[in-house]
């Protein structure tokens, strides 16, 4: 995996392309012509707080991807992600966490439940929201589940899904510490036996390495891109350059987890 990895770091971007897009065939990225299904949910948080999340189903046997948005945004940040998701035969659950605002023109609806509740809505805060984003797909299909984070999120969903039994594997796109004194992620994670994809830039990588430092590097998956590469699953936005990278790296893992 990382010999390939490197590999593809090396090839000019004509061969990118073409490794880009026979993954995707090759993968089904493009072969699943099943009807997408949309519909917003809610459900309860464990203090009461309703969150709100968009359900993208495209076979109900299908296992959940469980995506979560960085600061300030909401689930709109996954409206074109989720759709190229469930066509790897992934159903998602697209989640407004507590802390958040908006993101392409979706207004985060749990960070307003929240506000009206007079509920904290600190970075930890949001925990119990992923908690309960787990349990409420669980009942939906009881089938392992990949938690997906963007940012903030990224260090919740390494922190929750380490000792989930419902948690299959982890995709943290740009994780850090962001929690202040109230907790080291560093510190908090000193162990892991379960697959683990995390996404940086340059610039992030020198830290979350140091995040990483009681990890073993054979036990999760560091990808940084060749071009400029973009904070969070923003990173997977049609409009990010260093975007087929970014997806490259993700169905290769996501394709080993299958293996």
């Amino acid at each position: 995996m990382a010999c390939f990895l490197y590999l593809v770091h090396q090839t000019n971007t004509l061969m990118m392309k073409i490794l880009y897009t026979f993954l995707l065939l090759f993968l089904g990225f493009s072969l699943s012509f099943s009807q997408v299904n949309k519909e917003k949910v809610s459900f309860a948080s464990g203090d009461g707080v309703l969150i709100t999340a968009d359900k993208y189903i495209i076979n109900e046997e299908y296992p959940y991807i469980l995506l979560f948005h960085q600061a300030g945004s909401s689930r709109g940040e996954f409206n074109d992600i989720a759709e190229r998701f469930v066509k790897l035969r992934y159903n998602c659950l697209a989640v407004d966490l507590r802390s958040g605002d908006n993101s392409k023109y979706v207004r985060n609806e749990t960070a307003q439940s929240a506000r009206e509740q007079n509920a904290s809505i600190n970075f930890l805060d949001a925990l119990p929201d992923i908690r309960a984003a787990i349990d409420f797909a669980w009942k939906l299909n009881p089938k392992k589940l990949i938690l997906l984070g963007s940012s903030y999120s990224a260090s919740l969903i390494m922190l929750e899904g380490a000792d989930n039994p419902n948690v299959r594997a982890m995709i943290a796109f740009s994780p850090g510490e962001y929690f202040g004194d109230e907790l080291r992620m560093e510190e908090s994670l000193d162990s892991l036996d379960k697959p683990l994809f995390i996404a940086v830039t340059d610039r992030e990588e020198p830290y979350v390495k140091q995040m990483m430092s009681n990890i073993p590097e054979e036990d999760y998956t560091l990808f940084k891109p060749e071009k400029p590469g973009v904070h969070g699953a923003r990173a997977l936005w049609e409009d990010n350059v260093s975007k087929d990278e970014y997806w490259l790296a993700l169905l290769l893992f996501i394709n080993n987890l299958n293996q």
